[in-house]
């Protein structure tokens, strides 16, 4: 019994830091630039989690990271949704 106290309390902690702040983002109000910002915060945790990849590449499949890299780029920059960027990109690699 006291295990299950014991993870009902760490899932409580856990939930907690993350709950609040989406629950209070609705009542602030950023500026033009804090806003400009934030909305940038999704392509760069992409590129973050993408970019390794990149590197990492075999050497007989180099072209493959490039392929998948560029769409990446070239569909972000057109301010698509980032699961587009993704799925577009993973697409893209399996085609090449």
């Amino acid at each position: 019994m006291r295990i299950v106290v014991l993870i009902f309390g760490m899932a409580l902690v856990t939930y907690i830091p993350r709950a609040i702040p989406a629950v209070l983002i609705d009542k602030m109000r950023f500026g033009k630039k804090a806003e400009q910002f934030l909305s940038l915060i999704p392509y760069t945790a992409m590129t973050a989690l993408i970019f390794p990849g990149i590197l990492k590449m075999d050497a007989n499949s180099v072209w493959m990271g490039v392929v998948g890299g560029l769409t990446a780029v070239l569909l972000a920059w057109k301010k698509l949704p980032v699961m587009v960027v993704v799925l577009g990109s993973v697409v893209m690699v399996m085609l090449a």
